[in-house]
């Protein structure tokens, strides 16, 4: 390909909007554009790319024994109403109305198109297992897209779908599927941190995300130190840093005056002692929550909301006391997964007065009977602790559990920081930040279920199938690529998705440079290498910064004086080294054939 034929609008300034090197070397390079807030076009060179991990993505699929299908962008709001997702996505859904004013979803996930598909498709065991993915277009109305193709509103995504009998044959995919997507970010020249994930709004058991790291990542890593345990701070947990006690050799509890205080440091000053002593208790309101709460305390007369499939009853709306050590945060994803809710927040203090009967600041596990109290492990280690009295300005002190309340659940919803320990080894942890490029989910029977999904098993018996979800970003494997390999000068691409493997720059176009040039460039197309010959007009500092920018892994500088030699020279450089090379003309070809294709076999390997 020529240049000057190429359509390769490179930039000299940063846009105003680009935070992060793959935003700003994406439009400098010539990559993309920006038609709207989170929507973009990818111009030539940026779609040669994104065409490169999209065909990685699609090689490793097909070896893993997925079968790509291409199910609609547009899908029925019948569907989504099935699985309960209508209403729980809120408003990133994009809803429309056809001209029969029928409802439709532009999906932003693909799990209730796939579902209705095979659903209408399974009808005995023999047909299982099946494994089933895309390449598609996605749209979520983000609130605040940002960063490029890192978040934007539009956005391909490659999703996959399994349907098993037993989950066995889950877990075989499962692992399946998750050795190709190290492969397929190892091919893309990626450094990825596979880490324990909660399923989220997607639903599930087993769930591992694969993160990049990024100093706008929007995921909080949690790493140790000695060993190899990593997951996302909505998920990791740590080792017990308490002892089970009983209060029975304390003194009983008592009532403290609290004048104007409120908060734990407040409390530290005032009683001369440490947060670690205090029980926080804190009032949340879950949305949707899935949980039996029958039995439990203050909500037999919640409203239910019964779906017109199998699937369980919902509360659209419940609040819960939620207790925890004083030092420590409550993890509302965790709280969230255990009540099986779509969301977890603090109650406002108008609920939080209405239901504990005090302002903010002073609930306390002690006599609280119409809300159900959740506590964290940490708490039944306590004795002597100090917590709210349910009364204005008062607290108790020498409180213990077990003695003076007790939970209705107990359950791990601290949120791990940096300095715990691990729960695998013991060794000190540390965090960094992450954006996730790719997920893989044991989503269980939260489709089959609600959608009616069934097959008969080999005594004639109908049964319903467990479910796999495996979900990869195009676009944003692409920036983070960029991300991890650039300069100051512009993109170093890997050779596996570079736009073109060699770039030729002769210093005229014109004259014996030219016709080295072009045969050169033929010598390569002709042995599968992609060329891109700069036959601009442009002075060679400009055609030497353009080249630099867009990242092609190999630079070719023929000019005049190299040509007199005897034998003719030409200048190889490649892109991540600083030192040029100067290689006979008439090996040229074979030399960098050569180079291309071991170094492509690494990545491939």
């Amino acid at each position: 390909m020529n240049y000057s034929s190429a359509f390769i609008p490179t930039l000299r300034e940063v846009p105003a909007d680009a935070v992060i090197a793959s935003h700003r070397l994406m439009f400098r390079a010539g990559l993309l554009r920006k038609l709207a807030n989170g929507l973009f076009t990818y111009l030539p060179l940026g779609l040669r790319s994104f065409r490169k991990v999209e065909q990685i993505i699609r090689d490793e699929m097909n070896a893993a024994g997925a079968l790509e299908i291409k199910p609609s962008v547009v899908v029925p709001a019948e569907l989504w109403k099935e699985s309960g997702r209508w209403d729980a996505m809120g408003e990133s859904l994009l809803r429309v109305k056809n001209r029969l004013d029928n409802d439709f979803v532009v999906s932003p996930t693909a799990e209730e198109a796939f579902t209705a598909t095979v659903r209408d498709e399974l009808s005995s065991y023999r047909q299982l297992p099946v494994n089933l993915y895309q390449i598609n277009t996605k749209f979520r109305d983000e609130i605040r897209p940002r960063y490029g193709v890192m978040r934007g509103r539009e956005f391909t995504m490659k999703d996959a779908y399994s349907w098993h009998a037993d989950d066995k044959s889950l877990d075989e995919t499962y692992t399946a599927m998750g050795r190709a997507y190290r492969r397929i970010f190892k091919r893309c020249g990626l450094s990825v941190i596979p880490v324990k994930a909660d399923s989220g709004a997607m639903g599930g058991s087993g769930s591992e995300e694969f993160m990049v790291e990024s100093e706008v990542g929007d995921n909080t890593l949690i790493l140790c130190k000695k060993c190899d345990y990593a997951a996302n701070v909505e998920k990791a947990d740590c080792a017990s840093d308490y002892s089970k006690e009983t209060g029975t050799n304390t003194p009983p509890y008592e009532k403290i005056d609290t004048p104007n205080i409120k908060t734990i440091d407040e409390l530290c000053t005032f009683l001369k002692t440490e947060p670690k002593n205090f029980i926080k208790t804190l009032i949340y309101r879950a949305v949707n929550v899935e949980l039996d709460l029958s039995s439990a305390p203050g909500c037999s007369k919640l409203d239910r909301k019964k779906p017109s499939t199998d699937a369980p009853e919902v509360y659209p709306v419940a609040y819960f006391a939620v207790a925890i050590r004083g030092d420590l945060d409550v993890n509302e994803v965790k709280l969230a997964s255990i009540l099986k809710a779509s969301e977890a927040a603090l109650a406002t203090d108008s609920d939080v007065e209405r239901l504990t009967g005090a302002p903010v600041g002073f609930a306390g596990p002690v006599g609280l009977a119409n809300l159900p109290l959740i506590i964290d492990n940490t708490v039944t280690g306590m004795s002597n602790a100090v917590t709210g009295a349910l009364a204005k300005d008062l607290h108790y002190k020498n409180v213990s559990y077990e003695r003076d309340f007790e939970a209705w659940i107990v359950e791990d919803i601290r949120t791990v920081k940096a300095g715990d320990n691990c729960s695998v080894c013991g060794g000190e942890l540390y965090t960094k930040m992450g954006n996730e490029l790719g997920h893989i989910f044991k989503l269980g029977y939260k489709y089959t279920k609600s959608m009616n999904v069934s097959y008969l098993d080999e005594n004639g018996k109908s049964q319903i199938p467990t479910m796999g979800c495996y979900g990869i970003g195009v676009d944003r494997t692409l920036a983070s690529v960029i991300e991890e390999h650039n300069d100051e000068a512009g993109i170093v691409w890997p050779m596996s998705i570079a736009p073109y493997h060699v770039i030729i720059v002769p210093i005229k176009y014109d004259g014996e440079a030219k016709t080295a040039a072009d045969k050169l460039a033929g010598e390569l197309a002709n042995n599968g290498i992609e060329v891109l010959l700069d036959d601009r007009g442009e002075r060679p500092g400009v055609k030497f910064n353009d080249a630099d920018l867009l990242g092609i892994p190999f630079r070719v500088v023929i000019g005049d004086k190299g040509l007199a030699a005897s034998p003719a020279q030409i200048e190889i450089k490649r892109r991540n080294e600083k030192e040029n090379r100067n290689v006979d003309l008439d090996k040229a070809a074979a030399e960098l054939t050569e180079k291309i294709r071991e170094e492509l076999a690494q990545l491939n390997a």
